[in-house]
């Protein structure tokens, strides 16, 4: 399963986050919410945001080590 990581540029947050999945193995599809007004309006303050292929919200916010380890 490829994970979607929606997030922005300068985001440390997001940044830490993809850290976890690769290091844990696991495909990740970065995007950046600032491109799409819709996703800006849906996950702008909720970044990081990790999706599954169906689009299922995963884990947001503070992603930590455990919450990776869930997937």
């Amino acid at each position: 399963m490829t994970i979607t990581l929606l997030g922005r540029p300068g985001c440390h947050l997001c940044d830490d986050a993809e850290a976890l999945l690769v290091g844990a193995g696991h495909a990740v599809d970065r995007v950046n919410i600032d491109d799409d007004d819709a996703l800006v309006g849906a996950y702008g303050l909720r970044i990081p945001v990790l999706l599954d292929d169906e689009g299922t919200v995963l884990a947001e916010g503070l992603i930590t080590a455990a919450d990776v380890a869930e997937l």
